[in-house]
């Protein structure tokens, strides 16, 4: 799972200069500047969290002498109410950082509670759960970490590091047979996978050799078809209109992976508090 890297830190310095802007005004006039205080954030709602660096991060930006401690493990599925971090402190800089950590790790763990409860419905089909791009633009690499904290595997992080040619590719290039062979020969050390909308497409990927064949807003019983004419030749992703409720359904069908765009664009933020106790 990704650690808090430079990327990171600079999404937390962002995100306090957007909520503190010129100081805390509320903090200001009602906390002494020098009040110390104990911060318990607890886990609402039962799921994984995950997130716990970017909690950290955040509060060290605003108290570099704050003592952070981990009340509970990430990546596990946890039932609640749970304690997650203990954090002991200036009032002030915790009371700053408050609105920032929780919007963080409230985020991360309902992705990976999201992704958990995927995997746990395909369980027994063999079928991986995978992420997409549709992410929160500046936050990727921390929304694919919680989707990994989930159990869910990685698809391509961008546009650079594989080729995935989509309908509109397929229609700039002369269909999805051209497509395939066009970036096969620009980009031959690439992994390549091609999104099919029909049996007929997916004939001509397969002639074309790709090795990878992304089955978009097909229903069960296509998916099945698919399957039979593949017979194994490439690696099939289902993709498109699928949600929780009936995902082991289309697992069933024996496609290898299920991508979920709703894992990251959807996913609902798990509940989280923090509660504030004065120190003497």
């Amino acid at each position: 799972m990704a650690r808090v890297g430079r990327v990171n830190r600079a999404a937390v310095r962002a995100a306090l200069a957007e909520d503190i802007g010129t100081g805390d005004v509320t903090a200001q006039a009602t906390v002494p500047a020098d009040a110390r205080a104990v911060a318990t954030i607890t886990q609402k709602a039962s799921g994984v969290i995950y997130g716990l660096d970017v909690a950290r991060a955040t509060f060290a930006q605003l108290d570099p002498d704050a003592e952070i401690e981990p009340l509970g493990p990430e990546a596990t599925w946890r039932e609640a109410p749970a304690p997650v971090l203990r954090v002991t402190g200036r009032a002030r800089a915790l009371l700053g950082a408050e609105r920032t950590a929780l919007n963080f790790l409230a985020r991360l763990s309902g992705i990976a509670t999201l992704t958990a409860r995927c995997v746990q419905e395909v369980e027994g089909t063999g079928v991986q759960i995978l992420d997409t791009r549709k992410t929160t633009p500046g936050l990727r690499a921390l929304e694919k970490a919680a989707v990994a904290a989930g159990g869910g595997t990685n698809h391509r992080a961008g546009l650079y590091d594989m080729v995935l040619i989509k309908e509109n590719h397929a229609a700039m290039a002369g269909g999805v047979g051209a497509a395939v062979r066009a970036a096969r020969a620009d980009f031959p050390g690439l992994a390549l996978e091609v999104e099919c909308r029909a049996l007929v497409e997916v004939d001509e990927a397969l002639q074309a050799g790709a090795g990878r064949i992304l089955l978009d807003n097909m229903g069960p019983d296509e998916l099945r078809a698919a399957v039979q004419r593949v017979a194994g030749r490439a690696h099939l992703e289902a993709s498109g209109g699928i949600a929780l409720d009936g995902l082991k359904s289309y697992a069933e069908t024996g496609v290898d992976s299920i991508s979920l765009g709703a894992l990251t664009h959807s996913a609902p933020a798990l509940d989280l508090s923090l509660i504030m106790e004065p120190l003497a």
